[in-house]
C-alpha cells in the first residue's frame, strides 16, 4: 500500500469525457461531468455508470475466516450462504466504528469491500486481530469496479449478460462473462436505485469498459462523478465514514441497530449492548430544512437558542428540490416532526426532523 496519488483504471476514459477530477482517499478521480443535479436526475430517472475502483477489497480465507469475522464485525457472518452479501460494521471496543463495510460470501472464504480512504487502516486492525489459522490478503489493486445504477440498470446488464437477472435477489453476487471476461458482479448499490457492481480484473479493465459504455448507448447511460454519488446516498441516508459515521459513533446512534446482532461475540459489543437496552443519548436524523439554503458539514442544529449538534451531511436535494441534511441530535429531539433551526451564514433556518429516508420511490430490488 503506497500513499502516492493513484489513477483507477478508467481514469483516460474520464479524462477523455471531461470530467472535472479531484484527489479523494489517494486517487484521482471524477466529481462530475455534465453537472451534479443532472447526473444525480440521470441516476433516479434512467441509469447511471460510476467508477468505484478506488474501494477496497480483502479476501479472508482459512480454516478460522468465519469465528475471525464474527469477532471482527457487528453482523451475524454465519447466516450467509455462499453468493449472498452482508452489510456490517466493525467497532472498536468502546463502540466506536472502525468502518461499514460489505461481506461476499465465497466459495471458500469470503470478499470484504471496505471504503477507499480507510484502508490501510482497515487491512492493520484486522491484521492485528487475525490468528493462524486465518489468511488476509490485500486485493484491492487486482479489480477495477465499475457500478451501473438506476431503474434501467438491468436493461444494461442485460445487453452484457446473458444470467437470469430476474431470479437474482438484492444483495446477491455470481460470476459472469461480460466480453470474453470472467467479472464477478452483485445486485448492489449507494443510490437507493437498482444497481450491479462489476468486480473486473485490472488487465481486463479497458475491455470491459469499452463493452459497457457501448451497451449503454441503447438505454442513454450516463458517465456519474462522485459528487452525484454523494448526493444520491445521502438522500437514502446512507451513512458516509467521516461525515455520518466515525470512531466516535456508535451503530446504534447511527440508526444501524439492523446490522448489529446481539447474539455474536464481536468486539466492542458491551458496550454496545448496554447503549441499546439504556437506549443513546443521541441518534443520526434526517431533517428538512425550508427555504434554498445549502446545509454543509460542520454548521450548528439549535433547539432555540441552545446549539444541539453538528450537520453531518447535506446538500440541496435534486430529487425533492428541497434542502436535506443529516445530524446527530438528542434523543428527545430526534422523534419524526421535532422542529430545530440549522445556522447557515449567520441566519437561523426551520428544519425538522423526518422519517427516513428522505428519497421514498427507490427502485432497489
Amino acid at each position: 500500500m503506497t500513499t502516492e496519488t493513484k489513477k483507477t483504471p478508467f481514469y483516460k476514459y474520464h479524462v477523455d469525457a471531461g470530467a472535472k477530477m479531484v484527489e479523494f482517499a489517494g486517487f484521482i478521480m471524477p466529481i462530475q461531468y455534465s453537472g451534479i443535479t443532472a447526473e444525480h436526475l440521470a441516476v433516479r430517472k434512467n441509469v447511471g455508470l460510476f467508477d468505484l475502483s478506488h474501494m477496497g477489497e480483502f479476501e479472508v480465507t482459512g480454516e478460522g475466516a468465519e469465528a475471525f469475522l464474527q469477532k471482527t464485525t457487528t453482523n451475524n457472518v454465519a447466516d450467509l450462504k455462499t453468493g449472498q452479501i452482508q452489510y456490517s460494521c466493525m467497532t472498536y471496543e468502546d463502540g466506536g466504528i472502525v468502518d461499514d463495510l460489505l461481506i461476499y460470501k465465497l466459495e471458500d472464504g469470503y470478499m470484504l469491500v471496505v471504503n477507499a480512504s480507510n484502508l490501510k487502516k482497515d487491512y492493520d486492525w484486522l491484521s492485528s486481530h487475525a490468528g493462524d489459522d486465518v489468511t488476509l490478503t490485500d486485493l484491492s489493486d487486482d479489480f477495477g469496479l465499475l457500478a451501473i445504477q438506476g431503474p434501467k440498470a438491468q436493461k444494461v446488464m442485460a445487453e452484457l449478460t446473458d444470467y437470469d437477472l430476474d431470479s437474482m435477489a438484492y444483495y446477491n453476487w455470481a460470476e459472469a462473462v461480460i466480453g470474453d471476461v470472467a467479472v464477478m458482479f452483485s445486485r448492489t448499490g449507494y443510490t437507493g436505485e437498482d444497481g450491479f457492481e462489476l468486480y473486473i480484473p485490472v488487465e481486463h479493465c479497458d475491455k470491459v469498459w469499452l463493452v459497457v459504455s457501448e451497451a449503454g448507448k441503447k438505454h442513454d447511460l450516463k458517465m456519474i462523478g462522485l459528487a452525484a454519488r454523494d448526493s444520491l446516498r445521502l438522500e437514502m441516508k446512507m451513512a458516509l465514514y467521516g461525515n455520518d459515521i466515525d470512531k466516535s459513533t456508535t451503530p446504534i446512534e447511527a440508526g444501524l441497530s439492523w446490522i448489529v446482532d446481539l447474539n455474536t461475540d464481536f468486539i466492542g459489543k458491551e458496550v454496545i449492548a448496554k447503549q441499546k437496552e439504556e437506549r443513546p443519548s443521541r441518534r443520526l436524523v434526517c431533517l428538512e430544512l425550508e427555504g434554498r439554503a445549502f446545509p454543509r458539514t460542520g454548521y450548528s442544529i439549535y433547539s432555540g437558542d441552545a446549539e444541539v449538534g453538528k450537520v453531518t451531511s447535506g446538500i440541496y436535494s435534486p430529487s425533492l428540490e428541497k434542502p436535506v441534511a443529516l445530524g446527530y441530535l438528542p434523543r428527545k429531539l430526534a422523534k419524526s416532526g421535532s422542529q430545530v433551526t440549522v445556522e447557515i451564514r449567520n441566519k437561523h433556518f426551520p428544519a425538522t426532523v423526518v422519517k427516513p429516508p428522505f428519497y421514498k420511490n427507490g427502485t432497489h430490488k
